[in-house]
Formats: C-alpha cells, structure tokens, sequence
C-alpha cells in the first residue's frame, strides 16, 4: 500500500514537471524599476563572439573576432569599445576610453553653459491709465526686452470696463508699436475673463542680448574710470605749487657782531 502511494505520487510529481507553466515562468524573477546602465561596454565586458571593427581613425576593419579585436586593442594600447550593441554583429571601436569620455563630459558642460531659459516677464496695466504711469510701464517692458526676456502683458479691467474691451485692445496695439524695434507680437490680445492678455518676444535671443549687456557694462565702467584718470589729472595739474624751502641760518648769523 506504501508502495503503491509512493509509485502514485511520483507520477503526479513527473506529470506536473511534464505540463507546461504559464508563459515566462521558466524565466529568471527580475525587480521591476531596477537602475539600467548607460555605460558602454568595453574590452573583457564584451560577450559576444565577433564584432564588427573600426580603427581608431574611423576606418572599417570588418568582422573579427572578440578575441582578434582585443588582442589589437592591446597592442594599440587603446581599449575596445561597443559603440553600437543593437547591431548584428555589434559594432565594437578602437579608441581611448578615457579621452572619450573626458570629451563627452566637456561637451555636456559647454551645452549646459550655452543653454538659455527663456523667462516670461508679466506687465500689468489698466485700460484707462495715465500717460505718465504707461511711459514707466514702457521702460520695464524695454528693459526685459532688451535682456531677451518675453513679456506677457495684462490690462485688467474693473467693473463697467469689462463691457469696453476695445480700450483694452487698444491700449495693447500702442504698446506693441511703441516697442516694434526691440520686440514682436508673439501671441495676440485674447480675452481671459476680467483680462486680456498679450504676449511680447524679444527679436534677440538670450544669449546674444546677454553679451551686449555685458559689452554695455564693460564700456561704461571703462568711461567712468577715463573720467575719474581726466579728473585726477586735472587736478594734479591745477595743484599749488609747494614753496622752496629757505637755507636755515645758522646760529652764527644771530649773533650781533659788537657783543
């Protein structure tokens, strides 16, 4: 009876191993969110029987394999890097791993230093505002302008000026041809509820606008120290001339000659 059980359990047992389980159950359990390298692969990481080779100025080699391409690696004194691994075979390079990654770097850092955030200025008026409030709110909306910023202009309107949007529209239109030189209408006056809106954009672009700022900084640091060298010439030159010294007498001249 023992016997027979363990006979039955050991065929249950091979017919279970015998059936087939879910798709990808035979498959090893990976963390799902697990970090994936960016790096590529170089020499002894290649595991792959052949590559496809290029020199280290850019020639072709052909396809050799992965022990061939290391081995001329070695004797390059360079390092054997898998530029291209989705290929079939992957396409594999001779070159200083370290150089390159040094360039890459270099580069990065020249990108991030070149790049420009563009920032939106917001300028809020009313429909019925006095002349010389609009020529303040002009020079801001200049200033941002000339620093390659945009501009996003609001005119609020309060209580029975909701009913007159034309005032609103006009106002806009006389701001945007009073600045036309330095910047465009990037977005049209549109109606948000109690506002409208309008948006400016600089003609020059960050970058370039933050150079001639600089230029401008620098000029007129160098004529203010021109003005205060001029003025200190000046000075030194108009200057009261210092009185010679008079010969001191000597005690014998004080002496009256009949004592």
């Amino acid at each position: 009876m023992a016997s027979a059980w363990h006979g039955g359990s050991l065929f249950s047992c091979l017919r279970r191993r015998s059936q087939p389980g879910p798709p990808g159950a035979d498959r090893p359990q990976t963390t799902p969110g697990g970090h994936i390298s960016t790096e590529l692969r170089i020499n002894d990481r290649i595991r792959v029987p052949e590559v496809r080779l290029v020199g280290p100025n850019g020639e072709t080699v052909g396809i050799v394999r992965i022990d061939d391409a290391l081995r001329l690696a070695q004797e390059a004194d360079l390092d054997l890097v898998e530029v291209a691994p989705t290929a079939r075979p992957p396409v594999c390079k001779l070159m200083d791993y370290g150089k390159f990654k040094y360039e890459n770097a270099q580069k990065a850092r020249e990108a991030r230093r070149n790049q420009t955030n563009v920032i939106i200025k917001e300028m809020k008026l009313r429909p019925k505002i006095d002349a010389h409030d609009y020529e303040t709110k002009k020079g801001h909306v200049v200033r941002f302008l000339k620093a390659g910023d945009k501009v996003k202009i609001t005119i609020m309107f309060r209580g029975r000026e909701q009913h007159r949007p034309e005032l609103g529209f006009r106002l806009l239109q006389r701001l945007a041809e009073d600045v036309t030189e330095l910047g465009f209408i990037e977005s049209s006056p549109k109606q948000d509820g109690r506002n409208m809106v309008m948006v400016l954009g600089p003609h020059k672009k960050k970058a370039e606008a933050k150079i001639e700022v600089q230029a401008a900084k620098a000029e007129r640091a160098a004529e203010k120290l021109a003005e205060r060298e001029a003025e200190h010439a000046e000075r030194t030159a108009t200057a009261p001339t210092a009185p010679e010294d008079k010969k001191p007498r000597r005690r014998s001249e004080n002496i009256d000659p009949d004592m």
